[in-house]
């Protein structure tokens, strides 16, 4: 917009009022999206963005499905305990003496517990009771605290106490404060009465759940039972036990170790004034078999892991929180680092899409292909005609990307539905050989061709010993994870093997037992004399054993494993055998592990050392990599406890820091003040010392009074 004025001046243009809408793309509509007239980073992060909005929002609907079944008992118990109080009889009023609690065994993936409570209480207030409070140890350090927490979520207030302070009241002047109420119980019991008494005078539908109709339950959540103060606790519920009769209050306790914690916690006066019952949600390792299961070990995402980086997500789910949670959060690091590092990321979607932004590409993307160390491998093995055509043509290259392209996709529909019927068959053999979890095996099958290995080699020796019942079982469990698969190849294995099932039901139990006679050689031996006569008869024996036709089951059998290893062998190689891999597969497993595997010693001694990269202080930066003296004093302190052995003289450290500073302030190196100790210096260094030792790099000694001790060697 253009003005016009005769004189200099400030013009404010409004902006229109009408915005323009827009809508967040899905993944469907990314996939169909294409790279033509789109930038291809755009179109990458797009694609990462839907893909893995798709793959949270399965995860959060599979965990919702994991914790139902608990979830369910839950809210069975919180509505036959708010009914039992209703009843007249002498044994409901005896157990409506008793605060109803549900002991909640959630294990110790505590990162995992958030979403687990959040969906308990939205099931409360949906199905049982308006009226839901949850609290935490780190916000309920007193009574006073935990009593406050409590009314302020029951009530949907702010409950202002005296000696809060006005930062506080400012902060919260949005919400109605309650200023100079008493935090109690009581005040608890006239807003229930009062909100129960509104409530059924207010005329409307009648609603599902008879316990909201009357006197609905208050339940309150303890999130994290064992970080509590057992005193705090246990005065609340004394407290809490005094008003049971005037209102509804049951308590959810949440335990990450053992049911043995409340006894610790809570002695008998106490803990008898409470209903106790247990329950036990699903286990850690359950719960990531199951996602495992249903979003990584299945062709419904493009997106894959090779093995290492699966073993470094499982080695931290395993030796470090068990938290399913932040399994999901390394799956979304790798999945950004993927999209964000292989330009040729465009082509991991869906086959369709796939090969459509294939004929997109451009002529550096098309170099890029040709410089992937699968398609290298690829060339290798055509012939001189077909090499010169891939490594000089694009036209040709792309029609033969496109198929390989198809190749991939096919590979993934049938690997997976293979890799279930081998699990099938080896995870109930003795010793495991293949591993007892499919994880174990899919391991195995990433890194290495499966059937070379000895431990597959051993699981057919057993599979050959097998009886006929057992067989017959475990081929069965094998036609059933084979059912789920659209593939054609899996259905054409599909029918040959429920064929051969039918057969082993056909056979004859009489057919299976060789009749044949085993005196006469007996006989004929005890007539050899001679050794040499002796031991022919034994070899002849030994042959006749051997060459002795096979029973009918032995034949099938054979033909059973025979096949299977067929299976095995077309549908279960390696990842990296396959051409363009490197599209679909994410492999740095190192950068997995620096971001998620956190080392604070190395970051803290880094940013101690080279102040310059992390302060972008010019001053700060030096050629040799020694700490500048104009650096910060914790990093002057650090530098010059480094040149000092086990123990440390703090006299001889304050003297060196000072000189140190003294060339920083440009004093003359030739008065008699230059680093000389006043009292500014002391307290900096004093702080300094402080911070060192609040980071753990010194501790002080009983040795010598004036000395501290040195904890950490070797540099970053």
């Amino acid at each position: 917009m253009s003005t016009s004025s005769v004189s200099t001046g400030c013009f404010v243009f409004k902006p229109s009022t009408k915005k323009k809408k827009t809508k967040s793309l899905g993944l469907d509509e990314y996939f169909s999206l294409g790279c033509e007239g789109v930038d291809t980073n755009d179109v990458r992060f797009g694609l990462f963005h839907a893909l893995w909005n798709k793959i949270k929002r399965e995860t959060e609907l599979l965990q919702d499905e994991l914790n139902r079944k608990v979830l369910d008992s839950l809210l069975d118990f919180i509505s036959k305990s708010s009914s039992t109080r209703q009843r007249s009889n002498w044994a409901s009023q005896m157990r409506a003496s008793e605060i109803p609690t549900a002991a909640l065994m959630l294990g110790v993936n505590m990162p995992d517990h958030d979403m687990t409570f959040q969906s308990l209480s939205e099931l409360l207030q949906q199905y049982v009771t308006p009226h839901v409070a949850s609290v935490q140890a780190k916000e309920c350090a007193a009574l006073k605290h935990l009593m406050k927490r409590v009314l302020e979520r029951l009530m949907d207030t702010v409950v202002a106490e005296e000696d809060d302070d006005e930062e506080e009241e400012e902060e919260e002047s949005r919400t109605p404060v309650h200023k100079g109420w008493h935090c109690s119980l009581s005040m608890l019991c006239e807003w229930y009465n009062t909100q129960t008494k509104h409530k059924s005078s207010t005329p409307g539908k009648k609603r599902s759940s008879p316990s909201k109709d009357q006197h609905p339950p208050i339940v309150i959540i303890f999130k994290d039972l064992e970080a509590f103060n057992p005193k705090v606790l246990q005065d609340f519920i004394l407290i809490c036990s005094r008003y049971i009769e005037r209102l509804p209050l049951m308590f959810i306790f949440g335990i990450a170790t053992s049911p043995s914690t409340i006894q610790h916690m809570l002695p008998h006066s106490v803990s008898s004034l409470l209903c106790i019952e247990l329950f036990q949600s699903l286990s850690c390792t359950q719960h990531l078999a199951t996602v495992l299961d249903k979003l990584i070990l299945t062709s419904k995402f493009p997106f894959k892991l090779t093995g290492k980086v699966m073993q470094v997500l499982i080695g931290l789910f395993l030796y470090h929180d068990f938290s399913v949670r932040n399994f999901i959060k390394g799956v979304q690091l790798a999945l950004l680092e993927h999209f964000h590092s292989q330009p040729l990321s465009v082509l991991c979607c869906k086959k369709k899409q796939a090969l459509r932004n294939v004929t997109q590409l451009s002529h550096e993307d098309l170099e890029m292909i040709r410089q992937l160390p699968s398609f290298t491998r690829y060339v290798n093995k055509q012939e001189s005609q077909e090499l010169v055509q891939l490594l000089k043509d694009d036209a040709h290259l792309k029609k033969m990307c496109r198929k390989l392209i198809k190749d991939l996709h096919k590979y993934h529909k049938n690997y997976y539905p293979t890799l279930r019927c081998l699990h099938a068959l080896t995870s109930s053999l003795p010793r495991y050989p293949l591993g007892k979890q499919i994880r174990e095996l899919h391991l195995i099958c990433l890194e290495k061709c499966v059937w070379e290995t000895e431990d597959y080699q051993s699981a057919l020796k057993l599979l050959k010993m097998m009886a006929k019942d057992e067989l017959m079982a475990l081929l069965q469990r094998c036609t059933e994870a084979l059912q789920p698969s659209n593939s054609k190849m899996m259905k054409s294995a599909l029918v040959e093997l429920e064929d051969m099932l039918s057969k082993f039901r056909q056979l004859d139990e009489a057919s299976e037992v060789v009749q044949y006679d085993e005196s006469a050689p007996v006989k004929n031996l005890q007539k050899k004399t001679d050794l040499y006569q002796l031991q022919q008869a034994l070899l002849e024996m030994n042959k006749s054993r051997r060459s002795k036709r096979e029973s009918p089951y032995g034949i099938l059998r054979s033909q059973v494993l025979e096949f299977i290893d067929n299976l095995v062998k077309n549908h279960l190689p390696p990842p990296e055998s396959q051409t363009l891999n490197e599209v679909c597969y994410y492999s740095s497993s190192s950068n997995v592990r620096r971001h998620l595997n956190a080392t604070p010693r190395t970051s803290i001694q880094a940013a101690l050392s080279s102040p310059y990269y992390y302060l972008l202080n010019e001053n700060l930066k030096t050629d040799d990599g020694s700490v500048s003296n104009a650096a910060p004093d914790i990093c002057i302190v650090y530098k010059l406890h480094l040149e000092c052995g086990r123990l440390i003289n703090l006299y001889d450290w304050l003297q060196a820091y000072s000189t140190v500073v003294s060339a920083a302030e440009g004093n003359d190196p030739e008065s008699d003040n230059f680093g000389k100790v006043d009292d500014l210096k002391h307290a900096r260094f004093i702080r300094a010392v402080s911070e060192l030792e609040f980071l753990g790099f010194i501790k002080s000694t009983k040795q010598k009074t004036d000395h501290v001790a040195r904890l950490t060697w070797g540099g970053c």
